[in-house]
């Protein structure tokens, strides 16, 4: 059995396993383990399966990773989701679509802390559905913006999925979160447009109502510019080469903690919570790291990898008509699979033929464009149909909406999306252009 053959076989697995609900990680442990044992024989992966987790989990870079986590459990459980979501509603709630574009500017900010679409998704579906209902929006446009705003949880700075791609890609994740924050704050203002849109052309998905008083405004601005000043100062720090990403994770984590207990949102046992879930989401992104380790040296040893990167090599297409390729490949998997599984299962297929591309940008350009790129489709993937992670969390939550009226509420945002991507891609600029000014 050829290379070629004997990967397109493991990848069929794959999707198999996935389609019967076995877990991302596991399922990608077992087919990447018996294709590296048909290939290469017992002895030769024993050896293997003995230095691979070692090695790949004695990276300091990857510590990263549950800090982050950490501070976006702190910001959870401690109900800074709904009080974003009040004083963001206390500007603008009053408007025609204010209380969705109060959302938007809400999931913003919880972004910037968080890290976590489906967190995101999940806090403000609580937080801000209520009162969507209670101030008779329609239920798709509540629902549809509940889930396109949870994307900016990966979307705005810090992202586990750049900190993940940054690893996997051997990138500079400070460069990687500059390049993000312009097309992240796109994206929030391109769904703040799309509501604005909406709501002109059939008013009565969104009735106005009497503004907050003056009063109301500053009691909901004094119970979130602590934990806002955080955030900023975690990233400003980032951005000035203050803190390394890793330092300034621990930093947010240990001042989003404080700031709870002094304020009295958490007691111990919330703290546990907070310990116990960062715990279990660590575990699920380190057994998905592994299972995709062993997947990809699978993959290496069929050279399916080089095979494409010659065969799109030799296709004579365009560089630009390989990135749409690969980006509409990216969509595709993205609206049936894990994101994070995803971009660990296709990187070292995609990424070493995107490097072999001229854009007229340097190599380590290239890399972090493509990373931008890549961040946008996986956030289009977790709100389009026909799975769209997102939809999933927020109908789950939204009682008695029926998931096609989401789906119904989330595809005006998609469009939006699209166009960013398109913008994106043509020009690098609006990632690439943050990078000068940290050097």
């Amino acid at each position: 059995m050829s290379g070629l053959v004997l990967a397109s076989a493991g990848f069929v697995a794959l999707l198999l396993l996935i389609a019967v609900r076995v877990p991302v990680g596991l399922a990608m442990l077992l087919t990447g383990s018996a294709g590296y044992v048909a290939l290469s024989g017992w002895p030769v992966f024993l050896n293997a399966i003995k230095t691979t987790p070692y090695y790949l989990f004695a990276n300091y870079s990857l510590s990263v990773i549950p800090l982050f986590v950490l501070m976006g459990a702190f910001a959870e459980q401690s109900g800074l989701a709904r009080d974003l979501f009040r004083a963001a509603s206390g500007f603008v709630g009053h408007k025609r679509g204010g209380l969705a574009m109060a959302v938007i500017g809400a999931c913003t900010v919880f972004g910037a802390i968080c890290g976590s679409s489906v967190a995101t998704a999940a806090t403000f579906s609580r937080a801000a559905l209520p009162e969507f209902r209670r101030f008779g929006y329609a239920d798709s446009l509540a629902t549809g913006t509940v889930a396109v705003g949870g994307t900016l949880g990966i979307l705005i700075p810090p992202s586990i999925i750049l900190i993940v791609y940054a690893i996997t890609t051997e990138q500079n994740i400070v460069k990687l979160f500059a390049a993000a924050l312009i097309p992240g704050l796109l994206a929030a203002l391109f769904y703040c447009l799309t509501v604005a849109i909406r709501v002109r052309l059939r008013p009565e998905l969104a009735p106005a109502h009497p503004p907050h008083s003056p009063a109301e405004r500053r009691a909901a601005l004094a119970r979130v510019w602590p934990a806002v000043l955080i955030g900023l100062v975690v990233l400003g720090g980032i951005y000035g080469g203050v803190f390394t990403p890793t330092e300034g994770a621990a930093v947010g984590a240990i001042a989003m903690l404080l700031l709870t207990l002094v304020t009295r949102r958490l007691d111990l046992a919330g703290v546990m919570r907070c310990l116990l879930r960062t715990a279990e989401t660590t575990g699920m992104i380190a057994a998905i790291l592994l299972g995709a380790e062993l997947f990809n040296s699978f993959l290496t040893l069929t050279q399916m990898p080089g095979m494409l990167a010659r065969w799109i090599a030799e296709s004579g297409l365009p560089p630009y008509g390989v990135l749409a390729l690969i980006l509409l490949t990216y969509i595709g998997l993205g609206a049936v699979m894990d994101e994070l599984a995803m971009i660990l299962l296709t990187l070292p297929v995609f990424f070493p033929v995107v490097a072999g591309l001229d854009f007229g940008l340097t190599a380590e350009q290239t890399a972090i464009w493509f990373g931008v790129l890549v961040l946008i489709v996986v956030g289009i993937g977790l709100s389009a149909p026909p799975i769209g992670l997102n939809v999933f969390v927020v109908s789950a939550i939204a009682e008695g909406v029926p998931i096609r009226d989401t789906y119904a509420g989330v595809l005006p945002f998609v469009l939006a999306d699209l166009i960013r991507l398109v913008l994106v891609a043509a020009i690098p600029a609006l990632a690439l252009w943050p990078l000068a000014l940290l050097r």
